[in-house]
């Protein structure tokens, strides 16, 4: 993958995360500290991040580092998930357990 995609690519993940969260460009980069049209330039892959501010956008984003530069999750981003969990009674997780089950089958796996 060149230079150029890659940065397509992580401002892409950047961009969909920014919008699950519900953030607009703007929100997002103020959480990050960064300006609004640096991080917009960013999402669309024209500019590249620096080390001190691919943290500030993970962070920002409750994700990790490791998904918006690879694209794989590691235990941070499965610890969000679970914390979100943990505050689901018995019969509201296994509702979610039979949704996930019913996504991933959609999915095909």
């Amino acid at each position: 993958m060149n230079e150029e995609n890659l940065s397509e690519t992580i401002g892409h993940r950047i961009m969909i995360r920014r919008k699950q969260l519900g953030y607009t460009q703007e929100q997002a980069a103020e959480k990050s500290n960064l300006s609004h049209q640096f991080f917009s330039t960013v999402e669309t892959g024209r500019k590249n991040l620096r080390a001190e501010s691919i943290i500030k956008v993970a962070k920002a984003l409750n994700v990790s580092t490791d998904y918006l530069l690879l694209g794989i999750t590691n235990e941070n981003d499965t610890n969000s998930i679970s914390n979100l969990l943990s505050k689901l009674n018995g019969n509201e997780l296994h509702c979610l357990e039979e949704i996930v089950k019913n996504y991933l089958k959609a999915l095909g796996y």
